[in-house]
């Protein structure tokens, strides 16, 4: 029985040292790893990284290789202006052709080195807003972590008053049985203590929860297994005008719409070149071969090369040009609007998030010494009625108070680790 005993403990010892503790630096690289989000934008800036080419933009020539072939019967019947009449039943023609042929616009106005720029930005906004989507997910996957931790926190503080729920119970026991004290307040004590543990079960499932959350934002199984330190690190001291010269020209918001600015411009030259000449190259090697059954050619056979080219010089396209060129000139000035306003945005936002963050700090520090208070205040009501000088009621109500100021103390904790997040996320240093 020992034996059995000693073996199941040290299962249990093993089981709990095997389950890997998960710091947040390691919780922020699996996200990078496997989180969809992340994936599915890393394709999207591959893709544009993709498209920019020098052949996407028109600067490269094209040359295909052609082949047709094709065989017709007909009843032909010719007569000619001397009088002369030819009729063949039945005559079979074959003909066959094929023939190599390079294409390559020469001059188009330039709007193949516009584009080529075009094609530019395009991959470096893929590069931003992809580089946007990571911190977007890094801080959703940092706010779930904590979230862990805060959660767990006030586990341990639920807990720490199902003790003194406990020693309550215990003190009101023997009270009862001393004749000191009222079976309501046995009653009472009894109550609350199932109460706690009620609520223990209740933020066991929060946990849980949170774990799952905080799985799926890691891309893995929401039934994966770890642990969790319990605590929230709080050093983070900002230097707001530093913050704010950052933010300006690291905010990925801020410079994806600057992006968007410049491709629109590119956009309004892209189109302004339809008023001008198109000067096309071509060449090419052909052979020819075709065949009749009957008549005074019998087979024609051509084989050789062929050079040409065409100019076309737009004279009148219905308004289409203009009105190409306007709508691409509103959409530039659209973007402008675009960019002042998130400039606007994100500069507001980031005020209130330092304000945010002052204030958690303050909040904090001014519940860490009434957090001390209340705890002694029900170690002080829980003597009181030990000795019999007051009320199971004045010990929940002290228990009550103190279970809220563990609340507060740990959500202003949250809230200031959020603050701080937030901060990094907006001058792009997660």
């Amino acid at each position: 029985m020992r034996i059995a005993t000693i073996i199941f403990l040290f299962t249990l010892c093993f089981t709990a040292n095997a389950q890997k503790a998960l710091t947040v630096e390691e919780a922020v690289n699996i996200a990078l790893k496997n989180n969809f989000d992340i994936l599915v934008a890393r394709n999207d800036a591959t893709l544009s990284k993709v498209n920019n080419t020098a052949g996407n933009a028109g600067m490269l020539p094209t040359i295909e290789l052609t082949g047709t072939g094709s065989y017709e019967i007909n009843n032909v019947h010719q007569k000619l202006s001397n009088g002369t009449e030819t009729n063949y039943s039945s005559l079979s023609t074959i003909s066959l052709s094929a023939g190599t042929q390079l294409s390559w616009n020469l001059y188009d106005g330039g709007k193949m080195f516009v584009t080529k720029n075009k094609l530019n930005e395009i991959e470096s906004l893929g590069e931003i807003q992809f580089k946007d989507r990571v911190l977007t997910t890094l801080y959703s996957v940092i706010a779930a972590y904590y979230d862990v931790v805060r959660q767990k926190q006030q586990l341990n503080s639920i807990n720490e008053a199902l003790n003194y729920n406990r020693e309550r119970v215990t003190i009101a026991q023997a009270g009862y049985n001393a004749g000191s004290l009222l079976k309501s307040d046995l009653l009472m004590a009894k109550i609350d203590l199932n109460v706690t543990l009620e609520n223990i079960v209740n933020q066991e499932f929060i946990i849980e929860s949170t774990n799952k959350k905080l799985n799926f934002l890691l891309g893995q199984s929401t039934d994966t297994v770890f642990e969790i330190f319990d605590s929230i690190p709080l050093t983070y001291s900002p230097d707001k005008n530093e913050l704010l010269q950052k933010l300006n020209a690291s905010n990925s918001n801020i410079l994806s719409f600057q992006k968007q600015i410049e491709i629109n411009r590119l956009a309004l030259d892209e189109n302004k070149t339809n008023y001008l000449p198109l000067v096309n190259f071509k060449a090419g090697y052909y052979l020819s071969q075709t065949s009749n059954s009957q008549g005074s050619v019998l087979n024609n056979f051509s084989v050789g090369p062929q050079v040409g080219g065409t100019v076309v010089i737009p004279l009148y396209s219905a308004g289409e040009n203009k009105r190409k060129v306007s709508s691409a000139r509103i959409q530039l000035q659209s973007a402008e609007y675009d960019f002042q306003n998130i400039k606007l945005q994100v500069n507001t936002t980031f005020e209130n998030t330092f304000k945010e963050f002052e204030n958690q700090k303050r909040l904090l520090e001014i519940e860490k010494v009434n957090n001390e208070l209340t705890k002694e205040n029900i170690q002080i009501s829980l003597e009181r009625l030990r000795l019999g000088q007051t009320t199971s009621l004045e010990v929940r109500l002290a228990e009550e108070d103190y279970v809220q100021s563990c609340t507060r103390l740990i959500n202003f904790k949250y809230n200031l680790k959020i603050s701080e997040t937030r901060l990094k996320q907006l001058v792009s240093a997660l």
